[in-house]
């Protein structure tokens, strides 16, 4: 799978997004402040921009990192339980930021050719730190390895994860999602939007980690596992073949122009 940029790496986001706002800091933030209802599309489309912006943006990935942090600022409330939270608070910032891994973990031992090895899940790993300091994260609140990562990671999900209104409704087979933008499409949504919420559903629940899914009740069957089985085949066969410019986001893409144009190779 790609890092961050390519289409694979899309279809894991659902999963990280619905851990995130599982967090019921997270949650009430995203419930209380986000167009994430009225506007999905424009939201995502600005997620996946500011995504591949920490990963390729080189100088500006810090800039983008900064412009998070101001716009997350303002971001507070009181959550479904009457606790006061903070959007920036470093516990939170950091869960937002950490969910990620195990996630794309998962996602390689389905869509990817073959699982990692040790040695790459610490490399991975590494890079996850790497992107979570130009985020601005606290180092404290981010464990400073592999071994050190999975029992934080547990006890997020034994003692902070639930059944948030946001995550209900983002791993909700028929959510209430608004057409999008091009004129096909908002005439032919109404057929669509079914087909579009149970995929994006099947993807999200069966691409989290089980003990996550458990943590905020969402039921998983034999048979649904058999399909992801047979989607990832699909997905390991046809994504390689596709040409560039439908395989990775525009900036990944420029990327990896550029690396060529460097003499350097990628995969």
């Amino acid at each position: 799978m790609g890092r961050g940029g390519e289409l694979r790496s899309v279809l894991a986001l659902p999963a990280a997004m619905t851990m995130q706002v599982a967090h019921p800091a997270v949650g009430a933030g995203v419930d209380q402040h986000s167009v994430f209802r009225t506007d999905p599309w424009g939201r995502g489309e600005r997620s996946l921009r500011s995504v591949q912006q920490w990963v390729y943006g080189g100088a500006e990935a810090e800039a983008e990192g900064r412009r998070l942090r101001r716009l997350h600022a303002a971001i507070q409330g009181v959550d479904a339980h009457g606790r006061p939270y903070r959007a920036l608070d470093p516990p939170v910032y950091a869960w937002v930021h950490a969910t990620g891994y195990p996630v794309y973990l998962r996602a390689q031992r389905y869509l990817g050719t073959r699982p990692f090895t040790a040695a790459e899940e610490r490399q991975l790993y590494g890079e996850w730190l790497r992107i979570g300091r130009v985020l601005g994260i606290d180092e404290r609140e981010m464990p400073g390895s592999v071994e050190e990562f999975w029992p934080y990671y547990r006890a997020m999900v034994r003692e902070r994860l639930e059944p948030t209104v946001v995550a209900r409704e983002l791993a909700a087979p028929d959510a209430a999602v608004p057409p999008p933008g091009a004129l096909p499409l908002r005439l032919l949504w109404p057929l669509l939007r079914p087909l579009f919420t149970r995929f994006r559903a099947f993807l999200t629940v069966g691409l989290m980690p089980p003990e996550a899914r458990e943590a905020i009740g969402l039921a998983w069957t034999r048979g649904q596992e058999r399909r992801l089985r047979w989607f990832g085949r699909a997905v390991r066969v046809v994504v390689p073949l596709l040409p560039e410019r439908l395989r990775y986001l525009s900036i990944a893409r420029e990327a990896r122009r550029h690396a060529r144009d460097q003499g350097v190779c990628h995969t």
